[in-house]
């Protein structure tokens, strides 16, 4: 869920989501280090998104 969705749905504000998600890292391992390798992975959207677009090109360049 994005920070957006966070929001809405504990209704607070979306930095204050961001606010908690770096304090918990704080507490986290710098790495993870995996006893093996998973079978299921994951996409992020924004890679659908980029993925999906009819122009390969940005700011009027070919």
């Amino acid at each position: 869920m994005g920070f957006r969705g966070i929001e809405r749905v504990m209704g607070v504000h979306h930095t204050t989501a961001i606010y908690w998600v770096k304090q918990t890292g704080q507490h986290l391992a710098d790495a993870y280090d995996p006893d093996g390798i998973p079978e299921v992975g994951e996409l992020d959207e924004l890679e659908t998104f980029v993925g999906s677009k009819k122009t390969k090109s940005g700011y009027g360049q070919q």
